[in-house]
């Protein structure tokens, strides 16, 4: 079995520094957090992280200057923190090495989702996820239930691995909206649609897997 994955947290804002370091550490990952960059170099060789979360804003050398640190003395991947949403400082990121960007605010199960999928990328988390019978295999993009396939459309697949990627938490329909179509503006009754087709399809096979959490969003658990 894997170890658990090392995550390094660097925010200079202790709230969300202390809530992030305390989230993931719930999910089973390894985790450290730091207020700033100034001994980057030694923390990535003392704590050997696979991920580092990353507030563009900080005291000192700055999120994207960090990230360029990390890329020349570690293989480890960043998710950064920003409430830069520009487009030109995204690429400005990318061309760092950052893997994926969360926008602050943001609600924690969204970045615990997304560190989850860069992890999951990178093979130091299984890329399988079983939840009771049901089991959904991203690398071959293929979801079964009860050991039968279910016939999804690429829509409902998305939905699917970010429910099961989110699995026991309760996520809202403006995160779905952002981590299934990109974009956190439509109606919210896309959501709903597209979540009722897929329990059709899925409560075909057995017991209901996706449960409506009344004013907060959706949760799925067996």
């Amino acid at each position: 079995m894997l170890s658990p994955a090392r995550v390094l947290v660097i925010d200079d804002d202790e709230t969300i520094r202390t809530a992030v370091v305390t989230a993931l550490g719930a999910e089973g990952f390894a985790v450290h957090g730091l207020a700033d960059g100034a001994d980057l170099p030694e923390q990535l060789k003392a704590f050997v992280p696979d991920l580092v979360v990353l507030d563009w804003m900080l005291p000192g050398a700055s999120g994207i200057r960090l990230a360029s640190t990390i890329r020349t003395s570690s293989d480890a991947a960043v998710v950064m923190l920003t409430a830069r949403d520009e487009v030109d400082d995204r690429l400005r990121g990318f061309s760092e090495g950052v893997d994926d960007y969360v926008v602050k605010p943001f609600a924690v199960a969204e970045l615990i989702a997304r560190v989850t999928a860069v992890l999951r990328r990178r093979g130091r988390i299984p890329s399988v996820i079983e939840i009771g019978d049901l089991v959904v295999d991203p690398e071959a993009a293929r979801i079964t239930r009860g050991g039968e396939p279910l016939d999804l459309t690429a829509t409902e697949f998305r939905l699917l691995g970010f429910l099961a990627e989110s699995r026991g938490r309760t996520v809202s329909k403006t995160q779905i909206l952002t981590q299934v179509w990109g974009y956190d503006d439509y109606d919210p009754n896309l959501v709903e649609v597209h979540l009722s087709a897929l329990r059709r399809k899925m409560e075909t096979r057995g017991p209901r897997l996706i449960h409506t959490v009344r004013g907060l969003g959706y949760r799925m658990s067996a």
